[in-house]
């Protein structure tokens, strides 16, 4: 059963609205929604972390992945829902070029990509989320952490397959044996979304997919919808290659943290197994992310440069504020998770 969703402000709740109703393309209720977009867009600041407009495209794109609204399929292509998205979509864009620098590009050759992005991801420039979770981290903390994760990782690797029939080349074949992997090579019960549900089995933790979606924050939901964006539209297939790059190359030393905080606090195979696969296979990914796919992108195509390098300063940058909520939140005291008078107004 596809878990209910609160709606967050006037656009998810419009949206939530139209999709409870039959889909037809000049649905008054889909109306309201472009209506209730285009007002918050007017009044908004800091799209990321807009609780409404991160939830209403958590919500879009859950029509395209499935299994996060109860609602017609044909709703994913309705007209004017795709107008909303976009309008977002273009918004969210807009906001990362003006605050991510892309002054410094390396040269458009797969050697020069691929140092470039395996310095910039080792670059650290604050307190490490994993090392936290390593030494820190109480049960609860814990598992607070494997529920902000949930939102994609119950759905790894979905949102970077979309870039597959956009490339080609050398490009796409290193995307193609990435993927692979994170699809369990053949292996249904290796694919890492589903060795992360019994990670969240094992916690207790419900891994129905969207179980959590009330009580994570906006800037979770970003992370998500940041990468989701990037997939879905083809304009934008350099920044999903960059993202992907960036992805890999930060997972493998934070998942042997990880593993290691849930061993110190007492936990076995089942829950450790999902950040042990990752340390040997995201070791292997960084490098052909890094040279045969962004680089190799990079080297077919220049005028994609640009963006290669944006999806990845704009994964460092959102997954970065996220991580940086969670620590935040339990230094002071409190959850990271929304409260119950959050999820309830």
């Amino acid at each position: 059963m596809t878990p209910e969703l609160t709606p967050r402000g006037p656009v998810s709740a419009a949206l939530l609205t139209a999709l409870a109703t039959d889909q037809h393309p000049e649905s008054p209720a889909m109306r309201v929604v472009v209506d209730e977009t285009e007002r918050a867009l007017a009044g908004a600041d800091d799209l990321l972390t807009d609780e409404d407009l991160q939830l209403s495209l958590y919500i879009a794109y859950g029509l395209s992945y499935g299994d996060t609204v109860d609602a017609d399929d044909e709703w994913e292509w309705d007209p004017q829902l795709v107008l909303a998205r976009r309008r977002i979509e273009r918004a969210v864009e807009a906001q990362l070029r003006e605050r991510i620098p892309l002054d410094d590009l390396p040269e458009p050759d797969a050697e020069s990509v691929a140092a470039y992005l395996f310095a910039l991801t080792a670059e650290d420039g604050g307190p490490s989320l994993s090392r936290y979770i390593a030494k820190k981290a109480t049960d609860e903390q814990a598992r607070e952490f494997v529920i902000q994760r949930s939102i994609y990782t119950r759905k790894e690797a979905d949102p970077h397959s979309w870039a597959i029939p956009r490339l080609t080349g050398r490009a796409k074949a290193a995307l193609v044996e990435v993927q692979s992997d994170e699809y369990g090579g053949g292996r249904p019960q290796r694919i890492h979304a589903e060795i992360f549900g019994r990670t969240m089995r094992g916690l207790g933790l419900d891994d129905t997919y969207g179980a959590y979606a009330d009580v994570v924050p906006a800037i979770t939901l970003a992370s998500f919808t940041t990468m989701s964006m990037f997939g879905l539209n083809r304009s934008l297939r350099g920044a999903i290659a960059g993202h992907l790059a960036a992805f890999e190359m930060t997972s493998s030393i934070p998942n042997r943290f990880y593993g290691n905080g849930f061993r110190r606090l007492g936990y076995d195979a089942d829950v450790t197994d999902y950040y042990d696969e990752h340390v040997e296979a995201d070791a292997v990914h960084e490098q052909i992310a890094g040279r045969d796919l962004a680089g190799g992108l990079a080297e077919q195509h220049p005028e994609l440069l640009r963006d290669i390098v944006l999806g990845a300063k704009a994964c460092l940058y959102v997954d970065g504020l996220a991580g940086a909520h969670m620590l935040q939140s339990w230094e002071a005291g409190r959850s990271s998770l929304r409260s119950r008078e959050q999820v309830s107004a």
